[in-house]
């Protein structure tokens, strides 16, 4: 399965094939402040699953740390995804695959929640113990 998406313009297309590692919510300062909103809805793939399709000449990179490479259109401002160089993984935004069916199975750093939300899903004090964090469940 391919799941494509854009930046806002449209000027960047990407596709994701097949399955993504994980989904979930991430609710840390770094990501809320990138996205704009409350809570970051991701999905995490090996790099090799994603392909820049057109439009790689206006992608832009930020990175405020070395666990995240935020790429962005130049041309608009879009967010696409996020390398995370130390997990080998992608982060595409679930907002940027829209035929992706999102099912989340966590939420990660709601300590630093300012949405709380009571949906039954784990929720990890920062990131789960095989990516450096304490995996430590908190309640909802």
């Amino acid at each position: 399965m391919a799941y494509t998406g854009s930046c806002f313009c449209g000027a960047v297309t990407i596709e994701a094939e097949g399955e993504p590692e994980g989904m979930g919510y991430c609710h840390c300062a770094s990501c809320r402040s990138w996205s704009g909103g409350p809570v970051n809805a991701f999905s995490l793939w090996k790099p090799d699953a994603i392909k820049v399709t057109s439009g790689a000449e206006n992608i832009a990179t930020f990175s405020k740390t070395p666990l995240s490479e935020r790429k962005y259109c130049a041309k608009c401002g879009g967010h696409l995804m996020a390398n995370h160089p130390p997990l080998g993984l992608m982060d595409v935004f679930a907002a940027t695959l829209p035929g992706l069916p999102f099912q989340p199975g966590v939420h990660i750093n709601y300590a630093e929640t300012v949405l709380p939300m009571k949906d039954g899903l784990p929720k990890l004090r920062d990131f789960p113990a095989e990516f450096g964090g304490s995996g430590e469940a908190i309640p909802e």
